[in-house]
């Protein structure tokens, strides 16, 4: 998102970039106290999401807990500012004439996730205040006693935590998009209606989060409303599916790595959304809720959603952001080890759930499940083959680089602004503001250009020289990486107690971002000559612009 998103809008950075890099370093930050906890401490014995009481101080009384806390309140500031970052890059920052509707698809996409983060991660930091205010302060807000209840927790971390899935997919569901018009050399069908689909998710992944609990408690009419609009939001999914579908119908297809992906993915996710579907019908959830169904049903939507996303933009941006192609043969065998890994590992998992197999099983004493089992392992033993040829794909590319060099900054032929820049693009993006049309701006000017060429290809040459400025582009800074420094040291002193490091971890953060608010010299001149040299220096930018 950092890399396409700036591209695609045809702007030279992000709105506001000492902050993307302090959100950024601050993600990093995080993480490194999750690693720090596996040599000095333990991490939580807790569960993905930590529910209360046993994350309570009476019952983890380590300090495995505060690091889980810490280290996702930490890293969880980092994602808010980065989704207040890009939702003002996306409504504030575009090429002049790209209005809403006509920014790529999955500039939408990653609005949508973005907006997504802005609503739904407070939730998350102040659900882990709580959770903190009681392990340090002796709070009760989730502990029966003086009042507090647990089941308030549990609907606080579903109310971010289901959000948290479609900003997971949404950015991947961008694209899919972008790759099935790029490779099908056709305009996305339905572009409209993909729009109103996104922000139609966006707005209703927040009113399902209770199909995560139905066995919890509330009553039939709670768990028939929550029933029904999580069985709608499949609509607007939906919409998406066919809207591909008619993209790729009567194209001329290209079967390449990315669009091998989309194909496997549209299968896979169909097949995870209509289980989850299943699931949404409260009395079904009741006799698979906890068991390998549900397991296989999220892997089927996370892998086949998500992981299959994040391949397929790793290989379609890849040579525009390195320069050179990966490897089509081994991407390709990558592909059918994940896809058919990803069948052989979770498809026997549906069929445990529905037998009654309950996922965290130390054993079972079920002789008739061990074929399952032995299935699944092999299964994922393909994942891990596929995940290894990846590897080999990366090393091979890199090594037979040369041959495989992207000089044009189009490789695939595509259709939005970035396949307009060089590969990889220089630090301002673009040397001449572009100005938006239509739709698939990019697609525009090479049409436009070919028409004209046939015309009066000098004429057109002469007339159309772009006229080169000087530009502001914002300095190297060092804010984030400095702020995220103190961070660890913040996180690690709250951790365990050690209160001055704490107090000089926090006067450390506020020195550097008050100097970084009253440093006046943040910015950079780059002289128009530079630009017109870099341009004559990579002569197929002419010819696309």
């Amino acid at each position: 998102m950092n890399f396409a998103v700036p591209l695609q809008l045809g702007v030279r950075d992000v709105c506001f970039p000492v902050l993307n890099s302090v959100s950024f370093w601050l993600t990093a930050a995080g993480v490194l106290l999750v690693n720090v906890s596996l040599v000095v401490g333990e991490f939580a014995k807790t569960g993905w999401l930590a529910y209360p009481p046993l994350s309570e101080l009476a019952y983890s009384p380590g300090v495995g807990v505060d690091y889980y806390l810490w280290s996702l309140q930490i890293s969880g500031l980092g994602t808010l500012l980065t989704g207040i970052n890009f939702t003002t890059t996306i409504l504030k920052m575009r090429a002049p004439g790209m209005g809403y509707m006509r920014m790529p698809v999955f500039c939408w996409t990653a609005l949508a996730a973005n907006l997504l983060i802005v609503a739904a991660f407070p939730i998350l930091t102040a659900t882990f205040a709580m959770l903190l205010l009681d392990r340090y302060c002796g709070f009760h807000f989730f502990t029966p006693d003086l009042g507090g209840n647990p089941m308030m927790y549990i609907n606080l971390i579903w109310c971010w935590g289901h959000p948290e899935v479609y900003i997971l997919i949404l950015p991947c569901f961008g694209v899919f998009s972008e790759v099935i018009a790029t490779f099908s050399s056709k305009p996305l069908f339905g572009y409209h209606s993909m729009v109103v689909a996104t922000m139609a998710i966006c707005v209703l992944s927040f009113l399902v989060w209770l199909h995560h609990f139905f066995t919890m408690g509330a009553s039939a009419d709670v768990n028939a409303f929550f029933g029904i609009m999580t069985m709608i939001i499949a609509v607007p999914t939906g919409v998406k599916v066919f809207n591909w579908l008619f993209t790729m119908y009567g194209g001329s297809i290209r079967f390449t790595v990315p669009i091998y992906w989309a194909l496997g993915f549209m299968v896979t996710f169909v097949l995870g959304g209509l289980t989850g579907v299943l699931l949404a019908v409260p009395p079904a959830d009741f006799v698979l809720h906890n068991s390998l169904f549900l397991i296989a049903h999220f892997h089927n939507v996370i892998i086949g959603g998500v992981v299959f996303g994040v391949l397929a933009g790793y290989n379609y941006w890849f040579p525009k952001a390195f320069g050179f192609t990966l490897d089509e043969t081994l991407g390709k065998a990558v592909f059918w080890c994940w896809f058919i890994g990803f069948y052989l590992a979770f498809m026997p998992l549906y069929a445990l759930g529905i037998m009654g197999a309950t996922r965290r099983m130390q054993h079972y004493a079920d002789p008739s499940w061990q074929p399952y089992m032995i299935a699944a392992f092999c299964g994922a033993v393909v994942i891990f083959i596929g995940i290894c040829l990846m590897v080999v794909q990366l090393w091979w590319s890199i090594r037979t680089r040369e041959q495989r060099r992207d000089l044009t900054g189009d490789p695939w032929n595509g259709r939005t602004l970035e396949w307009g820049t060089a590969s990889p693009p220089p630090a301002w993006n673009y040397a001449v503001e572009p100005h938006v049309t239509g739709i698939d701006a990019f697609w525009a000017v090479k049409t436009k250009n070919k028409e004209l060429h046939k015309v009066a290809e000098t004429r057109y040459e002469a007339e159309h020289q772009p006229h080169y400025e000087t530009i502001h582009m914002p300095k190297r800074s060092a804010t984030g990486f400095i702020s995220a420094f103190f961070a660890v040291f913040l996180g690690f002193g709250l951790i365990w107690h050690i209160w001055w490091l704490a107090i000089i971890a926090i006067i450390g953060c506020l020195a550097v971002l008050l100097r970084q608010a009253w440093d006046m010299d943040r910015d950079q001149l780059i002289d128009g000559a530079e630009l017109e040299d870099f341009d004559r220096r990579h002569p197929s930018l002419g010819a696309q612009r």
